[in-house]
């Protein structure tokens, strides 16, 4: 009685345990069978699991959900079969540092290109995507003969030259999984360049005038970005009345240079040579001497700083007189002035 008891018991498990890996084999195969991932939100754009039971990619978080304008940020996106992500694009920039475990992918998010806020999409890719070294793709006529910092000097009279190469990134059609950030002035920086940005071309008249017909508004556009970024206007330091009343510290460089210089404790400003062009940051201001006499004659603010492959630091920047939002610091002083120099006055936080 028992013997046989145990022979009935042996097969209904066995029959049980069929069934069950039957289940389990439909669960995997992706024929009517559930989706493992459910419905989470950035769902891969399309295909299945593969034949071993991969998770299809789906992203269902992303923290912090809002970034600054200037990037640097590290982004976390969670979700489900991850770990096949190599390559991360933000605005169809790509991101830094992408790191990938099955439940998560964490990269530094670029700059806005254009330091504009809004939102932007995340892409996620099975493929590894080798980061541009410049987020913009702007032409900027750095190579033109333009004298720029001088009367009547501006971008109408240069000639563009095209914009370097910049590697292409994959179509976000393309991508296992998407999601989405919002990019905001949320810093002192933040909002210095998104006025920059604004108003490199579409000149603010209305509240600071145009020193071009009076040699150039290179210093009154920076001063502009200054007061965006939190700058006070002060006794020695103004532009009133759509510039009808100005100070030379506001609107000549010669007069600027010294003066923050001189104001450098109390604005939190260092100033650097040349050599020192890797303790440079976005929102810092750059001087430059056409003919080395030690006097400047133009003034832009950094708009961009990062490393070429060589180690070379690249600095971009924004200025008026010559019109131009990412226009190379090496460009200026050897293909458009030869032989001259720059300087920096650098924010120490």
């Amino acid at each position: 009685m028992s013997s046989s008891f145990t022979r009935r018991s042996l097969l209904s498990l066995a029959g049980v345990a069929g069934i069950g890996l039957a289940v389990a084999a439909c669960s995997r195969g992706g024929d009517g069978g559930s989706d493992p991932t459910g419905a989470a939100s950035g769902r891969a754009s399309g295909g299945s699991g593969s034949a071993a039971g991969t998770a299809t990619p789906a992203a269902s978080s992303l923290e912090p959900a809002q970034v600054p304008l200037a990037g640097g940020v590290t982004v976390t996106i969670a979700g489900t079969g991850l770990g096949a992500v190599r390559g991360v694009t933000v605005g169809g920039v790509a991101a830094r540092d992408v790191q990938a475990s099955a439940t998560k992918v964490t990269f530094t998010v670029p700059h806005q290109a254009m330091y504009t806020a809004g939102a932007a999409d995340v892409a996620l890719f099975t493929t590894a995507i080798e980061p541009s070294p410049s987020a913009n793709r702007s032409s900027d006529g750095n190579g033109s003969a333009a004298n720029d910092g001088q009367a009547g000097a501006t971008q109408d009279d240069a000639t563009a030259t095209p914009s370097p190469t910049v590697a292409p990134v994959p179509d976000a059609s393309t991508a296992v999984a998407t999601s989405s950030l919002t990019y905001a002035a949320l810093t002192d920086v933040d909002r210095q360049l998104e006025y920059a940005m604004a108003h490199w071309e579409d000149y603010n008249t209305a509240e600071y005038g145009t020193m071009n017909p009076i040699g150039g508004d290179c210093a009154n556009y920076v001063s502009q970005t200054l007061i965006a970024r939190g700058w006070q206007q002060r006794s020695d330091w103004y532009n009133r009345d759509g510039g009808a009343q100005h100070s030379a510290t506001w609107t000549y460089c010669p007069s600027m240079d010294p003066w923050l210089s001189a104001n450098a404790s109390t604005f939190g400003l260092t100033r650097r040579p040349l050599d020192e062009r890797s303790k440079v940051k976005v929102g810092d201001i750059v001087f430059y001497d056409w003919n080395a006499n030690q006097s400047p004659d133009h003034v832009t603010i950094v708009s961009e700083v990062f490393t070429e492959p060589d180690g070379t630091v690249r600095i971009k920047s924004a200025s008026h007189n010559q019109d131009g939002p990412y226009r190379d610091l090496d460009e200026m002083i050897t293909v458009q002035h030869p032989g001259g120099t720059a300087w920096f006055h650098t924010f120490d936080a």
